[in-house]
């Protein structure tokens, strides 16, 4: 119970350093996997190659990680690699960027800032639309990049957040429905998944307790099925129940336009919405580390 201990230290270390200024390891593991995708993702037999990618991508470095930390022991470990997991203060800066430049009226800027976060066209959004595809963004990178690698680091340590890490990143760089890793990325996909299932849903009970808490549950019941991720529906459900908005409808990806469902209820979002998402964040990250250091204590009675 005491390894609980590591989690309001990972957060400290990432709200005091943030991301790594000079090399973050996620880079240079980006440049290792682009490699295995462009020997393995050809040919006949994608779905087992892609299966093979991925284990050869993680497997070894799960392994390296588990090894020096049975050797050497300790937290510190833990901790670094926590706080290279966790994107809490990385969130909060994309977040404040977007809405600063809303405010300003910096609309060009607010697209370009917000293209950083998503993947779908940003070149033509109005406020409202910018507003919400930032929401969108924060209420689901606030599972992944910020209460995933919490529950995971929980559960596993140092090997169990690597794990969870590298299997997102991979989610990230091949899960893609279209031609290139319809097939090659679905077990990444179908890993991200499994990894999240969880994760995602004490997420979204986190945003529900620390905003409007029937809103999020009543959206969460009635919507989350609705979404084409099962992660990522309920999560986004929730927040935007938890925030009283309105969030999803249609948007645009290579160039098409994607019909998606409402989520949550209430009015459309403003940038003035974007502080009260980032809020709900940092309350679900204060309540996760004050259970933290609760349970930790009591193991020590």
């Amino acid at each position: 119970m005491l390894q609980l201990l590591t989690l309001p230290l990972s957060l400290i270390a990432d709200r005091l350093l943030g991301e790594p200024k000079r090399f973050h390891p996620l880079v240079g593991y980006g440049a290792f996997v682009d490699r295995i995708e462009a020997k393995l993702n050809q040919g006949q037999e994608r779905i087992s190659k892609g299966a093979l990618a991925w284990v050869i991508a993680v497997v070894p470095c799960v392994c390296l990680v588990w090894l020096i930390d049975e050797l050497i022991g300790g937290w510190w470990m833990s901790i670094i690699c926590g706080y290279l997991a966790i994107g809490w203060q990385s969130l909060r800066q994309h977040g404040q960027w977007i809405e600063k430049a809303l405010l300003a009226n910096d609309m060009e800027e607010a697209r370009y800032k917000l293209s950083w976060i998503v993947s779908r066209d940003t070149s033509q959004l109005d406020r409202s639309d910018i507003s919400r595809g930032s929401i969108e963004s924060l209420l689901e990178n606030g599972s992944d990049a910020i209460f995933a690698p919490l529950f995971w680091l929980a559960i596993g340590g140092a090997p169990a957040v690597v794990l969870y890490r590298l299997s997102n990143t991979l989610d990230a760089m091949w899960g893609y429905r279209n031609q290139q890793f319809e097939a090659f990325g679905k077990f990444s996909a179908r890993m991200d998944d499994a990894l999240n299932l969880i994760p995602a849903r004490l997420t979204a009970l986190s945003y529900g307790i620390c905003g409007n808490f029937k809103g999020a549950m009543r959206a969460w019941q009635a919507q989350f099925g609705q979404w084409y991720s099962p992660n990522a529906g309920v999560v986004m459900a929730a927040g935007a129940g938890a925030l009283n908005l309105s969030l999803g409808g249609d948007a645009i990806y290579d160039g098409n336009t994607k019909s998606r469902p409402t989520l949550g209820h209430g009015h459309s979002p403003t940038p003035e919405d974007l502080t009260h998402a980032l809020t709900l964040i940092d309350r679900s990250v204060y309540l996760w580390a004050a259970i933290a250091l609760i349970l930790a204590g009591l193991s020590t009675l």
